[in-house]
């Protein structure tokens, strides 16, 4: 009699294994989301410069691909963060009175956590940080 009892406890939990499985391996990757939403309209899906906004742009978008190579084969963390944060200016990305992705980041902090203490900076030093990883990933070897 506990051997049929046992079944459906054992269906279920190869059920939530099985689940558990499936979810592993769609892991989120947060760096690729910030790329797809914020930069594949300019330098394209694989980075390559050629998004469907080029024709619209005045300074073609950068082969995201080649940072590396173009670095001595390292790639530069610190000026692609100085790029995205706004930091440095980059013509393509228009004057400093356009906001870029760190006033971005920051304005979404603020709506996001409203009334919670948190730290802007930590939330936009983790957005550029993913997004540079991903880049990081579509450098050519």
């Amino acid at each position: 009699m506990r051997t049929r009892s046992m079944i459906p406890l054992l269906g279920a939990c190869a059920l939530a294994l099985a689940c558990g499985q499936a979810a592993a391996q769609s892991k989120v990757d947060p760096g690729k989301r910030e790329y797809d939403a914020n930069c594949a309209s300019c330098h394209g899906v694989l980075g390559k410069g050629d998004g469907p906004n080029k024709p619209y742009l005045t300074k073609v978008p950068t082969d995201l691909t080649t940072l590396a190579k173009g670095n001595g084969g390292v790639m530069p963390v610190a000026r692609v963060y100085e790029s995205i944060d706004g930091t440095k200016t980059v013509p393509g990305h228009g004057s400093r009175d356009m906001p870029v992705w760190g006033q971005a980041y920051r304005i979404r902090a603020a709506e996001h956590y409203m009334d919670v203490n948190y730290d802007p900076e930590s939330f936009v030093r983790g957005r550029i940080l993913a997004l540079i990883d991903y880049m990081y990933r579509l450098q050519v070897k």
